[in-house]
């Protein structure tokens, strides 16, 4: 008897004192995807190039431009902005470097990270060729050097995070020897040392006139090194957080731990912790981070959104969608705020009332189609439509695409692909762990591999015996998975009744709550629940036939059972159907729907074993006639069997029916 287990796909977002609710679960319920921006690049005020034109109308052209770039990037309008700087560029207009500077800066806030990266790219190469026309000799770095830092922020983004982390200390690299260059220049000379130990004395530092040209030498270092870092400050922090969710995605427990504790109370950094902390699936301590910032930062609106996707990861979905009108008031044309909007509804109604949400946006002209987040919902919000299509490329892009592509296979018979989509993903959420359980129990129960089976009980355990699942719907669906393969049904049954009234609709669970309560002996329950399955491929498998027509027989309805097989076409499965309603039947005192079973039974196999079980279940009818249990007419209806039946002992047992009727009356 084959459990069934469904998950709705999942709708990626990027959400206390209320009490804990039971979660919804899976297949259906999608997992749409949340742009979840973890690495803050310091915001760069736009410098204007008109200060060092010429006085006069061109100095009041050139300002208007830089203004005119100023309010692209004000209002967030990077593809404006982008334009402006391209065609500078081409016009020669302002500085080059500058101008391939905010190249990067809007294309990397574009989500063209290539593109972003290229610019960047184009400063090293245009920098170093500067170097080497003006500068022959010159052994030290001209390349700004937070060009490297930006370029491995891009690759972060690019899922290039080996290559990021290198880009990362080649950044460290170059400021380690633009501060040695620094320190030479400043010691070099005796007047820089004389000017040094003048100073000291002046500031009446003990012991300066003793000082060694080394000892002053050293003092000036370390003052240079000081000032360089608190000038590099914001610089080193973007450093330090992008070596953090690199640490974190390269799954590097000891250097994720070394850079946390360098993670500072500034803005920047707190929403990096929290961005972890939400990547990590610690929603709680994200949304008490996000909370405290939003309470300090009123007019930071974007919280708004973060704390909403907390909310929604939390299953507070209403929460959410209350959080999220703040920011969509201020910004109702938003992508991630709408999409998170639809995330919510799809938990809350269905992927129809999502689907509604994000019309919105086509409706303002944003292409959905570019949006590889938005198509990616677009397939969990259609239950799967168009997902060979959208998926697969994006399962290397989009977390979910990977799981959501895994269901799809799961729903269309797919378990083989399934199972290579997932065997080499180490679990990490609840979500995960139950896909890989249901994926492996699939594989078992289809290779009647024990191994899969046990892998599956254990995953179905470490989620159901958790502290923050086992009080959840998903949890208790776990466990009632687990000792469904055990075959502990009883169990089972105290698991499922405990979620009953939150899974009315769910055809899943219905089926598994039939068998269960049919293994258990409660036909009775076990009738209600499968006939409250609606879906029809369900209704059609030889499993679902097979124990709803137990169920009948053994609730004294052995004409529905029967009613089941005429429908079902000659096959293995019929047959086998036969059999169970002529057993069952039998053994529950329905003797005339059990020589009917053992009498096409025997017609299509003429074994031995058909006749006796025909035989006494037309005495069995008998019996019951002479009882007055059965009618005249099942009597016929048996004798008429047994006259079409070549063996020697129908004779006699027609001539003692016979006898009996006349006795009594009785026309045959």
């Amino acid at each position: 008897s084959n459990s069934r287990r469904r998950f709705r796909g999942f709708p990626g977002s990027s959400g206390d004192a209320v009490p804990p609710r039971p979660k919804r679960l899976l297949l259906g319920e999608g997992r749409a995807s949340l742009v979840h921006r973890v690495i803050m690049i310091p915001s760069r005020v736009v410098r204007s190039t008109a200060t060092r034109a010429a006085a006069g109308s061109e100095k009041e052209a050139k300002e208007a431009k830089v203004t005119n770039l100023q309010g692209y990037i004000s209002s967030r309008d990077y593809q404006g902005a982008l334009t402006l700087l391209e065609f500078n560029r081409k016009s020669g207009e302002g500085d080059e470097i500058s101008n391939l500077k905010w190249m990067g800066y809007c294309a990397f806030h574009l989500g063209e990270y290539q593109r972003a990266f290229d610019s960047y790219q184009e400063i090293i190469s245009l920098s170093r060729g500067s170097s080497a026309s003006e500068e022959k000799g010159s052994d030290g770095p001209v390349v700004p050097t937070e060009v490297y830092l930006y370029q491995g922020c891009c690759l972060y983004y690019l899922q290039m995070y080996k290559q990021a982390e290198e880009k990362a200390e080649e950044y460290a690299q170059a400021e380690e020897k633009v501060l040695e260059m620094r320190v030479r220049e400043e010691t070099s000379t005796d007047s820089a040392l004389r000017e040094k130990r003048r100073q000291l004395v002046h500031s009446k530092v003990k012991g300066a006139d003793r000082l060694s040209d080394e000892e002053v030498r050293q003092r000036i270092a370390k003052e240079i090194k000081e000032e360089h870092s608190s000038q590099k400050a914001p610089e080193l922090a973007l450093k330090n957080r992008l070596l953090f969710h690199v640490a974190h995605k390269l799954d590097d427990q000891e250097k994720l731990m070394m850079r946390h504790q360098d993670i500072s109370e500034s803005h920047e950094d707190q929403l990096s912790l929290a961005a972890i902390h939400y990547l990590r699936s610690h929603f709680q301590e994200a949304t008490d981070i996000y909370k405290r910032l939003l309470l300090e930062n009123r007019d930071d609106l974007a919280l708004n959104v973060y704390v909403a996707m907390c909310y929604y990861k939390l299953d507070y979905y209403d929460v959410s969608l209350e959080i999220l009108a703040v920011y969509l008031q201020a910004h109702p044309d938003s992508a991630v705020a709408v999409n998170l909007k639809a995330c919510n509804h799809f938990r809350l109604y269905n992927g129809r009332a999502a689907e509604a949400e994000l019309k919105v946006l086509a409706d303002l002209g944003h292409n959905l189609g570019g949006n590889n987040l938005i198509r990616h919902n677009q397939v969990v919000f259609s239950m799967g439509e168009g997902a060979l299509q959208v998926l697969p490329p994006l399962v290397d892009v989009i977390p979910e695409a990977r799981l959501n592509l895994v269901i799809y296979y799961l729903r269309h018979e797919g378990i083989q692909e399934a199972y290579e989509l997932i065997k080499d993903l180490e679990p990490s959420t609840p979500s995960e762990y139950i896909l890989k359980a249901v994926v492996n129990a699939s594989v078992g129960q289809e290779l009647g591999s024990r191994e899969h089976i046990k892998m599956a009980q254990q995953f179905f355990q470490l989620v159901g015996s958790s502290a923050s699942e086992c009080d959840t719907i998903p949890g208790r669906q776990c466990m009632a998975s687990m000792f469904f393969l055990l075959k502990q049904f009883e169990d089972v049954n105290i698991y499922l009744n405990s979620i009953k009234a939150y899974m009315y609709n769910d055809d899943d669970f219905n089926w598994n709550h039939g068998i269960s309560q049919a293994q258990t002996g409660n036909f009775k329950a076990a009738e209600e629940a499968l006939l409250l399955v609606q879906n029809e491929k369900y209704k059609a498998e030889y499993c679902y036939i097979s124990w709803l027509a137990r169920c009948y027989i053994h609730n004294g309805q052995p004409r529905n059972a029967w009613e089941l097989y005429l429908k079902m076409d000659t096959s293995n499965e019929s047959f086998n159907l036969l059999q169970l309603i002529a057993n069952d039947c039998y053994r529950m005192g329905h003797f005339l729907y059990a020589a009917k079973a053992f009498d096409v039974l025997e017609r299509l196999d003429p074994d031995p074993e058909y006749w006796e079980g025909k035989r006494g279940a037309v005495v069995g009818v008998f019996q019951q006639v002479i009882a007055s249990k059965a009618t005249a007419d099942d009597l016929r209806d048996v004798l008429a069997m047994v006259q079409n039946t070549s063996n020697p002992q129908v004779e006699y047992m027609l001539r003692i029916i016979r006898r009996w009727c006349e006795q009594n009356r009785i026309t045959v």
